[in-house]
């Protein structure tokens, strides 16, 4: 919950922030001048909501959507000896980092991979790949577990829902602003909003978004280490070394669905180190390794 309040007092402030730097350039003033009728307290208020709402929606829905995207099978009763080991370290790591006991899964593809998601860190799911119970031994399984186990403990997801929900309000924002402005000075629309506006906003919103998504991802980076410290705390150093060498052993694996990718433990490389949910495995080992 201080999470929650933290961000969105964040996102307040820097709200009002933005208000007094409109006021002191005069920037509210020069929109003016060129006919833009802007109310930039209403769209700021307007942005919040549409950034902040599809944000906490999609948290919300995260659990009942993984399930369904990865095909998820939730152990609710063992059927047999790896099963009950799965609930059975799940339940040792929890109580070690003190949340609740997650609901604990198996999705079934061969590639080594797997992911925590949901609305709280007492709400959550832990899954596992069945490609992941076949090419590593109990030791790096583990390991694994600790990581994802490690994301929930740290509140990732919630953090990572609001720092969305932060920047798709400054995208909404901005892309508004922009597209007024070219409507209004490049194409003269005296009344209303023009053609120009409707496609200028949708192409803002995508290069802002793409900029946006520099920053998730770089969050997401910096969170990897913390997870793997988390794993190597929980399941010992070794263990998570030997799992992300493993890893390195089935890097052609694909990455997860949508926003799961930023909470497995294996992530794909994309087109640069700027577009990249995870490390690279050789500096994550590197990282841990230096661990003191």
């Amino acid at each position: 919950m201080m999470r929650i309040l933290l961000f969105l007092a964040t996102n307040i402030a820097i709200m009002f922030v933005i208000s007094i730097i409109f006021s002191v350039l005069g920037l509210t003033g020069t929109l003016d001048a060129q006919g833009v009728d802007l109310n930039l307290n209403a769209l700021l208020v307007m942005s919040a909501i549409i950034g902040m709402v599809g944000s906490f929606i999609s948290l919300a829905m995260s659990k009942w959507s993984a399930k369904r995207a990865m095909g998820v099978y939730v152990i609710e009763q063992p059927q047999d000896q790896t099963e009950r080991w799965l609930i059975e370290v799940v339940k040792r790591q929890a109580q070690r980092v003190g949340i609740d006991m997650p609901e604990v899964g198996i999705f079934n593809t061969p590639e080594p991979n797997a992911f925590a998601t949901g609305m709280t860190k007492n709400s959550s799911l832990v899954a596992v790949s069945s490609g992941l119970l076949q090419t590593m031994n109990q030791d790096e399984v583990e390991a694994v577990i600790g990581h994802e186990m490690s994301h929930v403990a740290n509140g990732d997801m919630v953090t990572m829902a609001l720092m969305q929900g932060v920047l798709n309000t400054f995208v909404y924002f901005f892309a508004t602003v922009i597209g007024h402005i070219v409507d209004r000075t490049v194409f003269k629309t005296e009344e209303g909003r023009g053609p120009a506006y409707y496609i200028v906003q949708i192409v803002a919103q995508i290069v802002l978004g793409i900029l946006a998504s520099m920053i998730v991802l770089w969050f997401s980076r910096y969170r990897e280490f913390k997870a793997d410290a988390g794993g190597a705390n929980l399941a010992g150093r070794e263990k998570m070394i030997s799992a992300l060498r493993a890893l390195q052993r089935n890097q052609e694996a694909p990455p997860l669905a949508g926003q799961l990718a930023a909470f497995g433990i294996s992530g794909s490389g994309g087109m640069s180190r700027l577009f990249m949910s995870h490390p690279p495995l050789e500096e994550r080992i590197a990282a841990l390794q230096n661990q003191r």
